[in-house]
């Protein structure tokens, strides 16, 4: 057995390199763009709230549920308009996990990828918590969805 880490998987890893590549400014302007683009629940899960889960680390009413599939995540996220940071942060998460395998998820995806995509110094680390939050609790439905 390896101690070399898995690759990142490439969305996220895509992801982490859009931001490193610009300013500060730029990449809060890029992180208000992912907030724009995180997908609406679907039908099945909208009806349900009591299947989504609140991210308590997150100051804003922040939702998640874990789909997982023939061994494929899909990851769904509720977060208000209001607050685009942390819709920001829950439509990178939702975008770069939605379609991985499992191991990919679990093994490939380090437990700091919310501190390595380059905005702990234009965001609060409050913020920076509550998408180590968001990913620790991904990872954790994903864990007890496959152990089942």
């Amino acid at each position: 057995m390896s101690d070399v880490p898995a690759p990142l998987p490439e969305a996220l890893e895509t992801i982490r390199e859009d931001f490193l590549a610009l300013g500060q400014n730029d990449r809060l302007q890029l992180l208000l763009e992912f907030s724009n683009e995180l997908p609406d629940l679907p039908a099945e899960y909208a009806d349900h709230p009591d299947l989504l889960e609140r991210v308590v680390e997150c100051q804003s009413p922040v939702f998640i549920f874990v789909d997982v599939r023939d061994g494929v995540v899909t990851m769904h996220a509720t977060a208000p308009r209001e607050s685009p940071t942390t819709r920001g942060f829950a439509s990178i998460l939702a975008q770069g996990l939605s379609g991985l395998s499992v191991d990919e998820v679990l093994d490939a995806v380090p437990d700091d990828y919310p501190q390595t995509i380059g905005l702990t110094e234009a965001v609060s680390p409050l913020r920076i918590r509550g998408m180590t939050g968001m990913l620790a609790r991904v990872k954790r439905q994903v864990r007890d969805k496959t152990s089942a």
